[in-house]
């Protein structure tokens, strides 16, 4: 074979590759813990975070869900109703932008919602599109191949190790999207299931709330000049506990003692907000001076006994019955704390034999008949609740 052949194969051979070669630098391709070399703290922070355990591989309540909706995550060319999963375009972005399925491909699908997601992104469409439906997650964004970031400086960011290959991106200002609510609002707008019942919509509940408010200013605040990437929320009791106030007062009336409770949602969206599992309820206890139980509002979650200590979001079927997110063909109710409100509940009591009077609110990511259904797949952390609140009283 001549020098000249030898030239044209090694050519050919070239350009073959490049594309491949190419498709390995896309941003969003580059995983989180290629950014950590420079920015370990951030990345400590975010991979213990919701958003970094967002997949159906890490979250085992998306998981159980997903599994039971749409199958395995571990499985190519997965469709529903012929359909692109429309949860990956949320939890799996830089698969659904590759429109794949196979969630352990690459190591930025199994990130979640990793570093390049965000820092990729140069405009919000918003979720409605011209026909009036939705566009969710990716779909209501335009990214980049350049590394965005808050200031407006621009500059070429630092060599990335990626794919083992040295890759230079662009760095370019972007405040109108990462440093507003646009950032956020492509997944927690709003999101409807295939029945187009709403589940997902604290967009909605934040617009509603008097004067404006930025996600960032609770969900990512600055520490020690940095901005905090742990994106703390749903997932972290200690969090939504910020959110409640609870108090109590007793009143002794001809034959009882009546109780009020307060609660006040002291944030600009539904308490809880999110996944329409998510629900929050009161437990009541009255002790005589023994600190015996003598009365109690419920004696496991009050959703049979008690439904006024119950904030919750209700989805049914056409028969009104309960229905999970997936088949729900309506919303049957919602008791969730409205932003800002105040609410009283009031119990009757027996008026002789109690001395003190305790109140604890408790969240749960799940509601009970979830927990029943997917019991084993579980978890022991995701199916206890937690305690966020408490109030007590003495007679």
């Amino acid at each position: 074979m001549s020098v000249l052949t030898h030239f044209v194969v090694w050519a050919m051979m070239f350009l073959l590759a490049s594309p491949v070669q190419a498709e390995e630098k896309k941003l969003r391709h580059v995983a989180a813990k290629d950014c950590s070399g420079c920015h370990q703290q951030i990345y400590d922070q975010w991979k213990h975070s919701m958003h970094a355990n967002s997949t159906a591989l890490s979250d085992p309540i998306h998981g159980a869900f997903y599994q039971k909706v749409m199958g395995d995550p571990l499985k190519e060319g997965l469709r529903k109703q012929g359909k692109y999963p429309v949860c990956l375009k949320c939890h799996v972005p830089a698969a659904a932008r590759d429109g794949k399925t196979k969630m352990d491909a690459l190591p930025a699908y199994q990130d979640g919602v990793g570093c390049t997601t965000c820092h990729s992104m140069t405009a919000f469409k918003g979720v409605k599109n011209e026909k009036g439906g939705l566009r969710l997650g990716v779909d209501a964004y335009a990214f980049s191949d350049n590394v965005i970031q808050a200031s407006s400086d621009s500059n070429f960011h630092p060599e990335i190790e990626s794919a083992g290959q040295k890759v230079l991106f662009k760095m370019v200002g972007n405040s109108t999207v990462l440093k507003t609510n646009a950032v956020c609002m492509g997944c927690h707008e709003r999101r409807n299931n295939l029945n187009k019942v709403p589940l997902c919509q604290t967009g909605d509940e934040i617009a509603s709330a008097p004067g404006s408010t930025d996600c960032q200013l609770c969900h990512m605040p600055v520490t020690n000049g940095v901005v905090d990437h742990s994106f703390m929320g749903g997932h972290t009791a200690k969090m939504v506990s910020r959110g409640l106030l609870m108090t109590m007062k007793n009143e002794e009336v001809k034959t009882a003692n009546r109780l009020t409770l307060t609660l006040r949602n002291k944030l600009p969206h539904n308490l809880p907000t999110g996944a329409p599992f998510r629900n929050i309820y009161i437990k009541v206890m009255a002790f005589n001076d023994a600190g015996e139980v003598v009365w109690r509002n419920a004696k496991g979650h009050p959703l049979k006994e008690d439904k006024q200590s119950v904030l919750w979001y209700r989805l049914g079927d056409d028969q009104n019955k309960n229905a999970p997110p997936p088949k729900a063909t309506k919303v049957l109710g919602d008791s969730r704390l409205k932003p800002h409100e105040v609410r009283d509940i009031e119990y009757l009591l027996p008026k002789e034999g109690i001395s003190r009077i305790e109140a604890k609110a408790y969240y749960s990511l799940l509601l009970p008949g979830n927990i029943r259904s997917f019991n084993t797949q579980l978890p022991e952390y995701a199916k206890q609740p937690k305690l966020i609140g408490a109030a007590a009283i003495t007679l």
